[in-house]
């Protein structure tokens, strides 16, 4: 039984990460409408008819555009994400209310459609053909699930949300939405919130916002009282590291809206979760008996997010919620760490983490012994030219951990682009080191498989960024004189080694156009030839690192592509079309 209810856990997360990874990149379009609709409605700051006129397009077609072309690109990248957009167009269309929910459902079926379509026949397309091909295929795919959308998924969605709205008000007028932080709560700390907030919260009060200009629903997840006030009775009851940690760290809670931040402050000490629970709910009575709300989702849940979202007639009613919620949780909090006596007030905050990292595995459903981990002597960062952080939403603490490997690097003089960015969107690079949690680094593998990997318990606080730094800085001067010594790849047909040549690859900015009609003309050469070669067009972003590779490029592009793929020989051509180089390859590859 308790493994089936790590398994749903996993799940849980796992669908929490999808949403998340759909919702958290368009936030800034959610956060504009909201703003639009704070200044420009009648009701507004700066009442503007014309102005105003944004504001049901944006909802009505924007945001649900923005998550379905963002689900398709999750599947299947570019071709995904505009299936994807097109089929979300079928349920926007085919209903009444502002289709978020459609759009998450509809986005990642259209990529996935897509997706098989170029699994099944990509390779079976005639030279010549492929920009047709693939043009009215997702085309073609994309009308198919607009007219299923627009008949069968919309109608069903509005109806579903029609319910959960109906359920949402009945629990709002029996006054029992406070109940809803004793799940809120403790799901934020254990990851399992994201499906909550994304999937239900934010769909929910975006149409009761439409409706009545605000939501309290914006408010239940957002709150950032609950975590202030487990902090500021750390900050004054608290012992050793915890305590002078905590005030940096409320700072970065309340002011950065990293709610991550109070986390392993209530796991080294279950019995907060008391506290927050008690700060939430007692928040969001207060929300509700002021009648509270806001226009748009707040996030990160700053409070300055929060009051940035926050229509005129709620400021007192909002503020009043963060502070009640502040002061309980602060006074539960305090209870706690006072009552207290044990051994573990006295231990390094640092030394808790595995305590917490436990906590963290198993709402993932793994297990601790069997969590796949990554160090730095294993990594081979010489090759790497980038450095990637990769966590759920891609937004939170691995934001905050690549800003301080950043510091770090560029303390060292070590001049390399350092990122944060969703598992989702992760691409498989060799020339990429990718820094992940413990309990994400096989989800993080499974992504990016030729990547580096270096996993850590915390992002915010790991003791391998400065071995990294150390490492890139040692290798850094190797590099540099190993390449001073290497040749550079040949551009020249008559210097190349073909015979162990097993993949020729165009490779351009687009991956089509003339690149795909210089690959279509030495396909045929290679086919009249029989020789055993694959030919295909790629964008140069997508090149692999496969020595048995030939990359046909253009002279200007020839810097990146080499970086790409480092150990492939290259051809650099004027244009693609330049058909006496193409049957050079061929004999050479023949006399071979």
């Amino acid at each position: 039984m308790a493994q089936e209810n790590k398994g749903i856990k996993a799940k849980v997360q796992q669908l929490g990460s999808s949403l998340s990874s759909m919702v958290m990149p368009n936030i800034g379009a959610f956060i504009a409408w909201g703003v639009i609709t704070a200044l420009f409605i009648p009701d507004g700051f700066l009442p503007n008819e014309q102005l105003a006129s944004m504001t049901d397009p944006m909802i009505t077609y924007l945001l649900p555009l923005l998550i379905g072309y963002t689900g398709g690109s999750m599947i299947h990248e570019q071709r995904g994400a505009v299936v994807g957009a097109i089929a979300t167009m079928g349920v926007i269309v085919g209903s009444d209310v502002p289709m978020f929910i459609g759009a998450m459902m509809m986005g990642p079926l259209g990529g996935w459609c897509i997706k098989k379509f170029d699994e099944r026949f990509g390779h079976r397309i005639r030279a010549g053909f492929e920009m047709l091909v693939n043009n009215f295929s997702s085309g073609l795919i994309g009308f198919a699930l607009a007219i299923i959308g627009y008949y069968v998924v919309g109608p069903i969605v509005s109806i579903l949300t029609e319910w959960l709205g109906l359920g949402v008000a009945a629990i709002i007028q029996a006054g029992l939405l406070p109940l809803a932080n004793i799940f809120i709560e403790p799901a934020k700390i254990l990851f399992l919130n994201n499906a909550i907030n994304h999937g239900i919260l934010t769909p929910l009060g975006t149409e009761q916002s439409i409706e009545a200009g605000k939501s309290i629903l914006f408010l239940l997840e957002a709150n950032p009282g609950p975590g202030l006030g487990v902090l500021l009775a750390f900050t004054l009851f608290g012992k050793g590291p915890a305590k002078a940690s905590a005030p940096g760290a409320i700072l970065i809670q309340f002011v950065g809206g990293i709610h991550e931040i109070y986390f392993p402050y209530v796991m080294m000490k279950p019995l907060m979760f008391l506290a927050v629970i008690a700060g939430g709910m007692s928040g969001t009575f207060t929300f509700q008996l002021l009648d509270a709300g806001l226009r748009a989702a707040a996030s990160p849940g700053s409070i300055i997010a929060v009051l940035g979202m926050t229509p005129p007639n709620s400021y007192v009613a909002v503020i009043a919620g963060v502070v009640v919620a502040t002061i309980v949780s602060f006074l539960v909090g305090m209870v706690i760490l006072k009552s207290d006596r044990s051994e573990a007030n006295d231990e390094d905050l640092a030394a808790q983490q595995a305590a917490v990292q436990s906590a963290k595995q198993e709402s993932k459903g793994q297990a601790a012994e069997n969590t796949a981990t990554a160090d730095v002597e294993n990594a081979e960062l010489r090759k790497v030219d980038q450095v990637i952080f990769a966590c759920d939403a891609g937004m939170g603490s691995s934001a905050m951990g690549a800003s301080v490997l950043r510091k770090k690097m560029q303390e060292a003089g070590i001049d390399m682009p350092v990122s944060n960015a969703s598992i989702s969107k992760l691409k498989d690079d060799a020339n990429t080191l990718v820094i992940t949690q413990n309990e994400l680094h096989d989800r993080a593998v499974q992504k990016a498989p030729s990547a580096e990997f270096v996993s850590v318990e915390n992002f915010m606080n790991s003791p391998r960024y400065d071995e990294i730094v150390e490492r890139m800085k040692n290798e850094t001067s190797q590099v540099e004189n190993a390449e001073e010594t290497t040749a550079k790849k040949s551009n020249k047909v008559e210097d190349l080694t073909l015979s162990e040549v097993k993949h020729i690859v165009f490779a351009c900015e687009a991956g089509m156009g003339s690149s795909a009609m210089g690959a279509s003309v030495l396909r045929n050469m290679v086919k009249k030839s029989n020789l055993d070669v694959d030919v295909t067009n790629l964008v140069i972003n997508h090149l692999e690192d496969d020595a048995q590779s030939l990359v046909v490029t253009q002279k200007e592009l020839y810097d990146r592509a080499e970086q790409k793929a480092p150990s492939a020989q290259f051809i650099t051509v004027d244009n693609f079309m330049d058909t006496e180089s193409y049957e050079q390859i061929v004999e050479r590859m023949k006399e071979q």
